[in-house]
């Protein structure tokens, strides 16, 4: 393709540098735009920055938005719309989109428009008439917080006691600490199965295919146990509109096309032998999802953006087999302690033990600058890179992303060393005699 314009704008944290570096290094001009003062290093000496996203738009052919936060508040939406409207070529939401994952009640509303099944869930502002709900129909629940504090992921709780004993000691709790910022919450009835995201890109008129589904991993240590972070690491595969994709974000097809939308859409499911249950929309790119989906593409990633904003079927060649990507963190991830990070983490060397002493294939970067050369730690989160592997079996994607971390040395690092192993162990399994892997009409 000819080269052409890329604006990245992260409005809030810094979140797209790796896709902003991919798309670099394909030849074209790109210009990223960091909101948030504590991350305006990342990606420094990676990509190209300005420190005035708006002043670039019409110098933009594809502006691309990589969440829905400006800052505290929701809002690319209406940003990527009007910008729509004026003609420019843009991949982000809309306000109705940035709604899905802000308001959970409204998501489980449009769901259910849509004919989509859905888990019994009930909304609460108040914490002792969701204590009384329990109390008056005992079951586990998984408590997720509404708005802005949703972001503090540790705050989502999986109930364990079948008659909501511990959920009610939860709720109690977050009253006394965090009652001043949440606005509300939604009680979920919890559902026991296989958790499965089915993801889309959606071209603003309809989904381009392949379809991706994969597999989160949002716990911080092996096993699933620890406290909750964004995300650990993920496994995924791409396949065709199967019946997984069609009794979920297929049904939302038409009401995508009329918000518009345009971008990754990923709802996360329940799903067992008597149906799918989902759980939560990520309306924006998911991380590092979106390093992995990237990974795994096999034709032009900035062809494949300028044509998703375009309108257009990008004709996305990807890898055909597994793919898994884990995050390799540094303290104090995935807590806030500015003292332990200084200490620590702060401009730490990422030093890599290959031939040339240049990252091995597969590494991708997150917080992470590059100073003459030599990758170091960026921002204050502790998250500087992202190793990936593909292969034709999970077990063989593993292998390769595994072998790769061999050759990284940063003292202190932490990952999880299990990502693609429930799918190993019979999630695949599950999915495939269940029926959902297979034609919609299976």
């Amino acid at each position: 393709m000819d080269q052409k314009n890329f604006l990245f704008c992260s409005l809030d944290a810094a979140l797209i540098g790796d896709i902003a570096w991919q798309v670099h290094k394909e030849g074209h001009d790109v210009r990223y735009y960091i909101e948030s003062e504590g991350d305006q290093e990342i990606a420094d000496g990676f990509v190209p920055k300005t420190d005035d996203w708006e002043a670039e738009v019409d110098w933009a052919d594809v502006i691309i938005f990589d969440d829905i936060w400006v800052g505290s508040d929701v809002g690319t939406g209406k940003i990527a719309r009007e910008l729509r409207e004026e003609g420019h070529a843009v991949v982000g939401g809309t306000p109705n989109t940035d709604r899905l994952e802000e308001d959970r009640g409204y998501a489980m509303e449009i769901l259910e428009q849509n004919e989509v099944n859905t888990v019994e869930h009930h909304e609460f502002t108040d914490f002792d008439a969701a204590i009384e709900h329990v109390q008056e129909n005992p079951n586990p629940y998984v408590i997720k917080p509404l708005g802005e504090v949703q972001n503090v992921k540790r705050l989502l709780y999986v109930g364990r006691e079948s008659d909501g004993g511990d959920v009610i000691d939860v709720l109690r709790a977050y009253e006394k600490a965090w009652g001043h910022r949440m606005k509300g919450f939604q009680l979920q009835r919890r559902v026991e199965g296989v958790e499965v995201a089915v993801c889309g890109f959606f071209n603003g008129d309809r989904f381009v295919e392949p379809i991706n589904f994969n597999f989160e991993h949002k716990k911080l240590f092996p096993g699933n146990i620890g406290p909750q972070t964004g995300e650990m690491g993920t496994s995924m595969f791409w396949s065709g509109r199967n019946h997984l994709f069609c009794e979920t974000l297929g049904k939302l097809e038409s009401w995508l096309a009329e918000e518009g939308y345009v971008g990754s859409i990923d709802v996360n499911c329940i799903v067992n032998e008597r149906g799918i249950y989902p759980l939560e929309f990520t309306p924006r790119f998911g991380y590092p999802t979106i390093t992995l989906q990237e990974e795994s593409f096999e034709s032009s990633t900035g062809q494949f953006f300028d044509d998703l904003a375009h309108g257009n079927d990008p004709n996305l060649q990807v890898h055909e087999g597994y793919q898994i990507a884990m995050r390799v963190v540094l303290p104090p991830f995935p807590f806030d302690d500015d003292k332990t990070y200084d200490e620590n983490t702060r401009n730490a060397a990422v030093v890599f033990e290959t031939d040339d002493g240049g990252p091995p294939p597969g590494v991708h970067i997150e917080d992470a600058k590059n100073v003459e050369g030599q990758w170091r730690v960026a921002g204050g989160n502790g998250m500087p890179i992202v190793v990936t592997g593909k292969g034709d079996t999970m077990h063989a994607a593993r292998e390769q992303a595994y072998d790769r971390i061999d050759d990284i040395v940063m003292p202190n690092m932490y990952y999880r060393d299990d990502i693609g192993e429930r799918w190993i162990e019979g999630d695949g399994d599950r999915l495939q005699a269940w029926g959902y892997l297979g034609p919609a009409d299976s």
